[in-house]
């Protein structure tokens, strides 16, 4: 039975970045820089005011009166070059005119339309931007690989980028297995229970910044497993839930093998979520998850979101990790290491950690409480104060 690392080191070594393409910058947020960005200018592109104000020279100024000999707002240029013993109303982000070295702000003036008092001397370059301040031209500014947040669309809408090259975004077809699962908007027969990790997973995705393609629920036969599978080869990855044990209606590998795949690995020592599969059919990479909710999701997030992210072309694969200290005991009696569902809360500059409630696979409410996921080495009872490394799964408030 392989680790955790080792069965995700076998899932990255067989996923790649997808092929590239241009999309406009409006609908680039999340993806994944596929090219270098170097600054075609300088940002700002001249001197310009920090401040509301007066441009002046620094050398006239003092205690002094100083002729208002113009108005620059932002959008516009200076009418003329500024000269001794001259002042020009200037606004916030206009450019400074020839002549002027620094900027007065409006507060410590007593002004009229004609003419200026100043009540202080100001040193040059005072409340002014120069040119190039953030980014010079020819800098290199974003690389490949490069999640483009807002802060990084911002800069290229500045840079002048109307479109940007990216890796696309890859395509996961999921799908469910069981003769007890009914899909929303059917009500649940006798023995039957709703669809929940179609939706659960769709959402993952989502969250991955990646396309899902829902393909249904089969059932509990091989016929039907492999119709829905084949269906899903449209896209870039298969991802299906249940039948990858050893019961007789297990029957996810066995249609996975007789579509032609080629299977990795099955079985991962780790709880939640041990049985695992994951194989290549036709150059996609396939995943087949257990059936119980929670290790579904569990699994997901330690080996298909990292797949998922390096199709992608992200840089960043993983999940933070923090220490947390344990508010109260955290055991894990079997022999496979746990990821155990917790709620982290701060107390200084400290992280603690406690179990959200029973953590039995099929609990679903302990995913909606957890802030991450504590990790246990097999036969290990973590007690009151003991550290414990979290996979962090949400953003947290300090």
């Amino acid at each position: 039975m392989l680790t955790v690392e080792e069965a995700l080191e076998q899932i990255l070594s067989r996923t790649v970045p997808l092929q590239t393409e241009r999309v406009d910058l409006r609908g680039a947020l999340g993806r994944a820089l596929a090219e270098t960005i170097v600054s075609r200018r300088e940002i700002p592109p001249w001197r310009n005011s920090s401040m509301d104000g007066y441009a002046v020279r620094a050398e006239d100024t003092g205690e002094v009166d100083l002729a208002v000999v113009g108005r620059i707002i932002a959008g516009t240029l200076p009418s003329r070059p500024l000269a001794r013993g001259e002042a020009m109303r200037i606004f916030t982000g206009a450019p400074l005119p020839d002549g002027a070295d620094a900027v007065v702000p409006q507060e410590d003036v007593e002004a009229s339309d004609s003419r200026v008092r100043l009540r202080t001397r100001v040193d040059p370059g005072a409340y002014v931007r120069p040119a190039g301040e953030d980014v010079r031209r020819g800098d290199v500014v974003l690389e490949p690989g490069c999640r483009l947040g807002a802060a990084e669309i911002g800069f290229l809408a500045a840079l002048g980028y109307r479109q940007v090259r990216v890796v696309r975004r890859p395509r996961v077809a999921i799908l469910s297995t069981g003769n007890e699962l009914a899909d929303l908007g059917t009500e649940p027969g006798p023995g039957q229970i709703p669809n929940t990790n179609t939706y659960s997973l769709m959402a993952q995705v989502l969250e991955a910044g990646v396309e899902p393609i829902v393909l249904g629920v089969a059932a509990d036969r091989l016929d039907d497993i492999e119709r829905r599978l084949d269906w899903g080869l449209s896209a870039d990855v298969l991802l299906s839930s249940a039948g990858v044990s050893v019961g007789e209606l297990d029957l996810v590998r066995e249609a996975l093998v007789a579509l032609g795949a080629e299977l990795h690995l099955w079985k991962v020592s780790m709880r939640p979520g041990k049985p695992i599969t994951f194989g290549s059919l036709r150059g996609r990479p396939v995943f087949g998850l257990p059936g119980n909710p929670v290790s579904a999701m569990v699994t997901f997030e330690l080996f298909v979101r990292p797949a998922l992210l390096r199709m992608a072309g992200h840089r960043r694969l993983h999940r933070p990790r923090i220490a947390a200290r344990a508010l109260a005991r955290i055991p894990n009696p079997g022999s496979r290491r746990g990821y155990l569902r917790v709620q982290l809360s701060r107390d200084g500059n400290e992280w603690g950690a406690r179990l959200t409630g029973d953590q039995g696979s099929g609990i679903l409410r302990s995913m909606i409480l957890a802030d991450g996921l504590a990790v246990v080495p097999g036969d290990t009872v973590v007690v009151p104060g003991d550290t414990v490394e979290v996979l962090v799964l949400r953003e947290l408030m300090s």
